[in-house]
Parts: structure tokens; sequence; C-alpha cells
């Protein structure tokens, strides 16, 4: 095995267009962001598109092609996709597309930048305070290990083979919050609920916009935007010490059972339940946390009802921002809030238990 830098086995490493776009519709060309890639692969299904006279012009430039690598820099940051079909598309600054050389395999390039040894060099090297930015220069100087080229396919075969199992262990999780939502929707009728506001139910913990310092060596786990998956935490391997915790936790406290809503970005309304082996741990950027009124708001129930189209819609009325869209805390206050009888919150957290205990098994 040698250690290569990343832009000695590619050809390229650039980014998009800094230019935003004007969209059309879907008679243009197909636009991708690093929102396209947040899963490891193109979401080819919900694509914009731009003019065709735009195009020709940003094809100039570059003309990214099957088997490129498209790294999203900004935002959600270090998730690599390959492409995967021949197709003509440009991509937004937000995306670096890297095209491999002939010394290694383009899908066993992507699973090496996938890999947390990358991951933790990308990480080590972000910049900015708000939204994360993963500059090229990062990119290039990062170190990646590769076998010789007839070992690399045998490393894709296997990882290969994981992969698939990987994916039909989240189609039936997936199956199974489906199963949470469609309880939900039996269980209350929203328009015959009476109705509160997130600032007359709820308490807000918010160190939006700012990160500690993290450290190789800290033991308390922190938690920030990318911790927040749809319905489900994350976890993310980066710490803070003892000592920054006691200097930076002085707003207050997350707990086990809060909720973790993501604020801005491109995760932007994610939300999940801070799980309960999680005692003790920082908050930073982009992410709040938010605890119902005892007897008047169960989380469980909250953390679903954010979950649902009913508040996505009414977030959207006041989010701001362009690429990174977001809510300020003082217009999250404003949003109502379905407060059903306690007694049947608490009956719903109680099914949503035994789905999470179908949901053990599947991850065993």
């Amino acid at each position: 095995m040698a250690k290569y830098k990343l832009k000695e086995l590619c050809e390229f490493i650039t980014d998009g267009t800094h230019q935003t776009p004007e969209y059309c519709g879907n008679d243009g060309v197909i636009f991708l962001s690093s929102k396209d890639v947040t899963e490891r692969k193109i979401n080819w299904d919900s694509v914009k598109y731009i003019p065709n006279a735009l195009h020709e012009k940003l094809c100039k430039r570059l003309k990214p092609r099957k088997n490129d690598i498209l790294l999203a820099k900004n935002g959600t940051t270090g998730v690599a996709a390959i492409v995967d079909r021949d197709e003509i598309f440009d991509v937004y600054v937000s995306l670096a597309v890297l095209r491999p050389l002939n010394v290694v395999y383009p899908k066993y390039l992507l699973y090496a930048i996938n890999s947390p040894v990358v991951k933790r060099q990308f990480d080590a090297g972000l910049k900015g305070v708000g939204v994360p930015n993963l500059h090229l220069g990062v990119i290039k100087e990062t170190w990646i290990n590769v076998v010789k080229k007839e070992g690399q396919q045998k490393v894709c075969k296997v990882l290969d083979k994981i992969e698939k199992i990987i994916e039909l262990k989240k189609q039936e999780l997936q199956l199974l919050d489906e199963l949470i939502k469609a309880r939900f929707v039996e269980m209350f009728d929203l328009s015959e609920c009476v109705y509160g506001t997130f600032g007359k139910d709820t308490d807000f913990v918010d160190y939006r916009g700012k990160t500690p310092e993290l450290s190789d060596v800290g033991t308390i786990r922190m938690v920030n935007a990318k911790s927040v998956g749809k319905g489900v935490f994350k976890t993310v391997n980066e710490y803070v010490t003892d000592e920054v915790y006691e200097k930076w936790m002085h707003r207050g406290l997350g707990y086990p059972g809060d909720i973790l809503f993501v604020t801005e970005g491109h995760t932007f309304g994610n939300t999940c339940l801070v799980p309960d082996y999680l005692k003790k741990f920082a908050l930073g950027q982009r992410v709040i946390t938010i605890k119902g009124h005892s007897e008047v708001i169960d989380n469980a129930f909250l953390g679903t009802y954010m979950q649902m189209e009913q508040f996505k819609q009414d977030i959207d009325v006041y989010k701001t921002g362009g690429t990174a869209q977001g809510i300020r805390s003082k217009d999250l206050l404003k949003i109502r809030l379905p407060l059903p009888k306690y007694k049947e919150q608490k009956e719903f957290a109680d099914f949503i238990k035994q789905v999470d205990k179908s949901k053990v098994v599947h991850y065993i």
C-alpha cells in the first residue's frame, strides 16, 4: 500500500461555477449542487435545471462526465458520489469535481474519499463559521491510501456487497419510520387540535453560528448539524475536552430525549431526538435543542410532528437565505404547535419505543 495526495491521483480537481444561476423548467440542463450528493450517491430525482444558453457558457470551462467524482465542499462537506450515468449536466461551486487518473479505479477512490480516515482530514481543514467550507487546496493535499491496481477491484467487490446490505437495512428502517408517521396520522386529527406555539410551549438551547475548539484527545462528544438526520441521530466522531465543555456550555445544556433541530444549511429542518445513551455533549453550530413543557407536549410526539408536512410548510414561511436556507430563533418561536391530549401523546410515545426496539434488531 502506498500513500498519495488526491491531486496526484486526479487529472484535475476543480469546483463548479461561482455564479448563482437562474433556474428554468426541466427542458433545460441538469444543475447539481452539494444537496444532490448528501447520501453518497447522486439524487437525480430532485435536480434543478438551468437554461441551455447558460450551459453552453459553463461547459467551456468544465464538462463533468461518467466516473468523475463529485465531492460536497460547502454545507454538508466531505460527502462524495460517483457520476454513475452518461448525462449532460453542470455543477455549482458547492461541488468539487475530481477526475481520477488511470492509476486508480474511480469506485476505489470514491470509497477512499468517503472513509473515516479521509473524513478526519477534511474536517481538520474546514473553514468558515456559519456554513462550513472545504477549500480546494485542502482537498488536493489530502492523503489517500492506495493498494495495487489488482487489489483495488477486490476491495471494491467486498465493499459493494457491504453497501448492498447496508442499503437493504436502510430500506427496512425507512419502512418502520413510515409506520410511525402512519400511526401519527391515525391517532391525531391536526385540524381538530388546540394549538400553542413553540415560544409558549417549548424551551430552546441555541449555540448556532459557532463551534467550540475540537480535540483529538477530548472525551465529550460534539453534536452539530452533521449529527442530525431525518429522524435519526448520526454518530460523528468529533470531541471536545472537559475544559472547553465547561467554558462553552454556558447558555444551557441538552439532555437525552431532547429534540435536535437543524436551523440552517443544506440539512435545514432535519430533526431527531438525543439518544438515551448520550448523557453529556457539547452543542455546536446550526443546531438547537428543543424541549416540550412538562405535561403539555411530549418530545417524541413533537419530534415526529416536526417531520410532518404541516410543520415544514410552516417553517418555510419564515425561512431566509438562498442556497443555505435557515430560520431565526425569533421566527421559530412564532410557529404553531398542535397540543392534543397529553395522555394520547404518551400513548404515541410508547408506540415509538416499541418500533425503536424493532430498529435495534435490524441494526444488529
